[in-house]
């Protein structure tokens, strides 16, 4: 019985043996750092030899580079989206165009001559590069405008660039180690560290740290191999450009005057003689005419001399409400910013005006680019000119982000809220025009953007008189006019309606059947309300305050103005 029970105790205990075998090989290969290493090319997203990746700041981009002998080049979307947004490239005239507060820049594709306004400069190497439909930059030209610094490694290229400056902290390694892909040992190497190297710390872990080598790999080790964490202060020698501003010393008090033939200029002594504590006078004298950028003017010498017997600044209007004009089109072809920029600053030396107010409406976001690159072109020439560079933008909204109020408020001397349209002519329903929660997230929102001092608030001396209509079917219908603060208040008593102050708008608001058996409502611009609004220039110490339009409002609204911008 016994020589039958050894074999049995022989056999568990040999299953015991590789059970702990099995085990214990599990547990090590659990524990033990795989060496698989990652593929350098697949980590930098190269797929041919001749691309050079681009590690900007602290992340591998998908936007690449390549290498011309000694003379390195960036992919022209990296340096717009990354490092330098005033670098505009216009694919039909083939050339690439830098703005600086003084100078616009132009350098045509493949060459190494450029122009710095009207002199010629050169570079020992192509400034642009087309390829396809990609253009690449050099890196050498782009850094001349751009507080950036960059240096290239090989094996595979890549080119490391550093735009952002500032405090970084940095630690050291206790002993060479591997830096892997992702946090865990199990993730493939991408490169090896050596006792005593710097890296930079981008993100501590419970376990495992992100940091940058100074060859450009992003990745991850373990906390315990490292040491002295210490946070140093960065910086580049560069002297960023200044823009200065042709702004004036008190409030601006501006109003727009609608000018749609000869008749009206001829009118101003007429239209202004009531007028008390305004300091511009913005009339509507030009529009863009066609897709070439020629313009269709009122510009009247005369005039200027009328507003200025009567200390009035002249800061005339141009629009893009003509039918014909593509915005689009117009905007990126930079002959034809050119012509508009060239016809007004003629024009405003010709005629005499202080100041230019650009108001283009319904800017697609595929002319963003082209808008944004006008008014920095149009803003070097008013400043080399003395002349007063103003922008009208509607209250901010999420569909209006892409007209760049930052950079408006850089380069122009005054941004101005147009602080009505809250309800317009096609709204689905009645409601006012500018209440007091629309012109203050007009204000907060504008100011985190563009500085409180360059900010003009622009208030309506209209509003709008809506008609609910009810058809035999039940259907309503919606419609509304436009009208000025006295008629308005002849609609009112017309109808035996007296209007009650609304805490919500900070407006009178009334509503009633006419005699026609429909149903009106308003929201009044008035006196009171007028009031409300013209405090916001004090409250939130704005530049100024501005009306639309001349005409609607009556003359003691002058003086409630006047109290509070002066």
């Amino acid at each position: 019985m016994k020589k039958k029970i050894v074999p049995v105790i022989a056999a568990v205990v040999m299953i015991a043996i590789v059970a702990l075998i099995g085990i214990a090989t599990k547990v090590v290969e659990k524990y033990t750092p795989t060496n698989e290493r990652m593929s350098v090319e697949e980590y930098f997203g190269i797929t041919n030899e001749n691309e050079m990746a681009l590690i900007l700041q602290d992340q591998v981009v998908e936007y690449k580079g390549f290498l011309s002998g000694d003379t390195a080049y960036i992919d022209y979307e990296a340096v717009k989206n990354y490092l330098n947004s005033r670098f505009y490239w216009d694919a039909s005239a083939n050339i690439c165009i830098y703005t600086t507060p003084t100078d616009i820049i132009t350098i045509p594709a493949g060459k190494k001559e450029y122009t710095v306004s009207a002199n010629k400069q050169n570079e020992n190497y192509e400034i642009v590069k087309v390829d396809g439909d990609k253009v690449y930059l050099a890196a050498d030209f782009v850094q001349k405008y751009t507080n950036m610094d960059y240096k290239i490694e090989k094996d595979p290229s890549r080119m490391i660039v550093t735009y952002k400056w500032g405090k970084v902290t940095y630690a050291d390694l206790k002993k060479s180690e591997s830096v892997r892909y992702q946090g865990g040992i199990k993730s493939p190497v991408l490169t090896d560290v050596k006792k005593n190297d710097q890296v930079t710390v981008l993100e501590v872990m419970d376990d495992w740290t992100k940091v940058m080598t100074k060859d450009g790999y992003i990745g991850y080790v373990q906390n315990k191999r490292l040491a002295n964490s210490r946070e140093e202060e960065t910086s580049r020698d560069f002297e960023e450009p200044v823009y200065t501003s042709i702004t004036r010393d008190h409030k601006i008090n501006l109003v727009w005057h609608q000018v749609t033939n000869e008749d009206s200029n001829a009118a101003l002594a007429t239209d202004i003689a009531e007028l008390k504590g305004v300091n511009v006078i913005s009339p509507t004298w030009f529009s863009i005419a066609d897709n070439d950028g020629n313009l269709t003017s009122l510009a009247d010498a005369d005039y200027v001399k009328t507003a200025h017997a009567n200390d009035l600044e002249v800061w005339a209007l141009i629009d893009n409400f003509s039918e014909q004009v593509d915005t689009t089109k117009v905007l990126s072809s930079t002959a034809s910013r050119e012509k508009i920029t060239n016809q007004l600053i003629a024009s405003a030396i010709q005629n005499g005006f202080e100041g230019i107010n650009v108001d283009f409406e319904t800017i697609p976001e595929d002319a963003a680019d082209g808008y944004i690159q006008f008014i920095r072109e149009l803003s070097v020439k008013c400043r080399k000119n003395g002349i007063v560079l103003s922008i009208d933008d509607p209250v901010p909204k999420p569909f209006t982000a892409h007209y760049n109020r930052k950079e408006q408020g850089i380069v122009a001397d005054y941004v101005i809220i147009m602080g009505y349209d809250e309800h317009y002519v096609g709204s689905e329903e009645a409601g006012s025009v500018a209440s007091m929660p629309f012109v203050k997230a007009g204000i907060t929102e504008t100011i985190a953007e563009v500085p409180a001092e360059k900010v003009i608030n622009a208030v309506p001396f209209y509003t709008r008189l809506w008609k609910i209509t009810t058809n035999k079917n039940g259907s309503t219908e919606l419609s509304s006019e436009a009208i000025g603060m006295d008629q308005a208040d002849e609609s009112l008593a017309n109808n035996g309606v007296e209007a009650a102050w609304d805490e919500g708008t900070m407006q009178d608001y009334a509503e009633f059947t006419g005699g026609d058996g429909n149903n009106y409502k308003i929201w009044l611009e008035n006196e009171k309300s007028i009031e409300e609004k013209a405090k916001l220039v004090k409250e939130y110490n704005l530049g100024g305050f501005a009306a639309w339009k001349l005409g609607f409002e009556r003359a003691s609204i002058w003086d409630v103005i006047l109290k509070y911008v002066s």
